[in-house]
């Protein structure tokens, strides 16, 4: 599966001063981590966030998001947004969301 390399570069560059982000293609796309904890990628043309468990059931509420699931096994704690719903500002406050929650854990 190819992935929308115009917003992994989007990614690239909201994240291009954090400390601690590597990435790494996985999944048929590419993803983002924060001291080797996945929080977000690129699948396609949508984003994909993770979140713990009470934003992610918060998160799938609103419009755009779905339950990542491309295996037809559903990844706990992990939701779909939408790539047409990833205007810049929808784009940071997601970012944002998936490297808390990475930024969370302890480092790999």
């Amino acid at each position: 599966m190819a992935f929308d390399e115009g917003l992994a570069e989007r990614i690239r560059d909201a994240l291009g001063d954090v400390d601690g982000v590597t990435d790494k293609r996985m999944f048929g796309g590419i993803t983002f981590m924060v001291e080797g904890n996945m929080a977000v990628g690129v699948m396609g043309d949508d984003l994909i966030v993770r979140l713990g468990e009470q934003a992610a059931e918060s998160a799938l509420a609103e419009p755009g998001t779905r339950v990542f699931d491309f295996t037809g096994r559903p990844m706990k704690n992990w939701v779909v947004v939408d790539g047409d719903r990833l205007d810049d500002e929808g784009l940071t406050r997601w970012l944002r969301a998936g490297l808390d929650f990475a930024g969370s854990l302890p480092p790999k």
